[in-house]
């Protein structure tokens, strides 16, 4: 077994933009609490040494089912210990809610901030909410080697770009995918990013799009209808953040037909989870991705799957 905490070893077609990146985010992520922590970062988030507020509203977000993203400025370090005492900088997100939002507080205690309220979909009473989205670029060292040395220069760039609305953090899920950029409060995961794409894909979402190129997908949402999104923006060409919805999905093996809205367009897409095969290498199958089948346009009042 490979050991990412130390090594970078992929199969073929990793970090170089050639394996597919699509419908590859993680789908269990709905709810986000984001813990500022300059100090070292254990190659899991529970085993680093954090302050004891930090470390309380940690292990509250385990017991919640939040996923918990320690965060620090581009390029800003601290030994352990030297933020004890001080005010815990954090964010809470619902990625998706009807209007995805994201909030931001500073606590010095763990009941200051009402976890169970991110739960129910609501902002806690002891956070704001931010204008600004927020972006997330994995370089998270100790658990892959990679994230570090490909997100350490996307973060630098991109944080003199959009001073204040950059961070790097811990593990993002799908470190072969390395350099990770996450969007919030939308939940957009990119991956393989190079300096110019993650700009790129930072202005237009600000701007309310996405980017298809190296775009994995959104967070909490299960992969077919990532890969089914995927494939009805590439057909149509949409690209606002909330142009394309699936509407309903039914799968078979590997195989999942979904009816995907685009306006008061609907279309039937039928996709395979398939293996990647770059140039034929015998390690192919463990890079798994989606392709698809069929793509009709189907009328309005056509039912829709159950």
């Amino acid at each position: 077994m490979i050991d990412r905490r130390r090594g970078c070893e992929h199969p073929p077609g990793c970090h170089t933009g050639q394996a597919p990146t699509l419908a590859s985010a993680t789908t269990k992520a709905r709810r986000w609490l984001l813990v500022e922590h300059a100090g070292p970062w254990a190659a899991d988030v529970a085993g680093s040494e954090l302050p004891a507020t930090a470390r309380a509203l940690v292990d509250r977000a385990a017991s919640l089912g939040v996923r918990t993203q320690l965060i620090r400025r581009p390029g800003h370090r601290e030994r352990a210990g030297r933020t004890a005492g001080r005010p815990v900088r954090v964010m809470v997100a619902d990625t998706t809610a009807e209007i995805p939002w994201i909030a931001e507080g500073h606590v010095e205690h763990p009941d200051d901030l009402d976890l169970g309220a991110l739960v129910r979909g609501v902002v806690p009473e002891s956070c704001i909410l931010m204008k600004e989205p927020v972006f997330l670029v994995c370089t998270h060292a100790k658990r892959n080697a990679c994230c570090a040395r490909l997100g350490l220069p996307i973060a630098r760039v991109l944080g003199e770009s959009l001073p204040g609305r950059v961070w790097e953090t811990t593990h993002v899920g799908g470190d072969r995918y390395a350099a990770n950029l996450v969007c919030l409060p939308h939940g957009l995961y990119y991956g393989s990013m190079s300096q110019a794409a993650a700009i790129a894909v930072a202005n237009a979402y600000r701007s309310g799009g996405l980017v298809l190129d190296r775009y994995r997908g959104r967070a909490g949402i299960p992969e077919p209808s990532q890969a089914a999104e995927h494939f009805v923006r590439a057909h149509t060409g949409e690209l606002s953040v909330g142009g394309v919805a699936v509407e309903s999905t039914r799968s078979e093996g590997d195989v999942t037909e979904a009816v995907v809205r685009h306006g008061d367009v609907r279309f039937r897409i039928v996709i395979e989870r398939t293996a990647f095969a770059p140039c034929g290498t015998a390690c192919a199958d463990s890079v798994m991705t989606y392709r698809a089948l069929a793509l009709e346009q189907i009328q309005c009042g056509t039912p829709v799957l159950t």
